[in-house]
């Protein structure tokens, strides 16, 4: 079992999954990751929450730091890492994907939201570490 989330972290999800809702409402499926990426932020931004884009996550190989490695969609006020998706459906590379941002950044909340859904809520998956 997992230690409980702190208060602020279970605050930043619950306006994440309020801008994902948002957006979705606004802008519906169909539409380029990178515009969903744009909008989502912009949401978090009037929620007067910080966030990052496109934030590079170093690999460690040979004990050499790589920089080239990954870069996350989203990190939301240091603690929560967002990965967006505009695809037909998730598949388990998606949730590994996930899943090894939040363990190269050491963030115990993750959530991973495809855009390109009917309904919004089927497309929000939430992890924690």
């Amino acid at each position: 079992m997992y230690a409980p989330l702190s208060e602020k972290e279970e605050n930043i999800a619950s306006s994440i999954v309020q801008a994902a809702y948002r957006v979705h409402s606004q802008l519906g499926p169909g539409l380029l990751e990178n515009v969903y990426e744009v909008c989502f932020c912009h949401e978090l931004h009037k929620m007067g929450l910080q966030f990052q884009r496109q934030v590079v996550v170093p690999v460690v190989y040979d004990n050499i730091t790589f920089d080239e490695g990954f870069r996350l969609d989203v990190l939301v006020e240091e603690l929560v890492v967002c990965e967006l998706k505009a695809i037909q459906q998730l598949a388990p590379i998606h949730e590994a994907q996930l899943m090894s941002y939040m363990k190269l950044t050491g963030k115990r909340l993750g959530f991973l939201i495809n855009f390109n859904v009917p309904l919004i809520k089927r497309g929000i998956r939430r992890r924690i570490l």
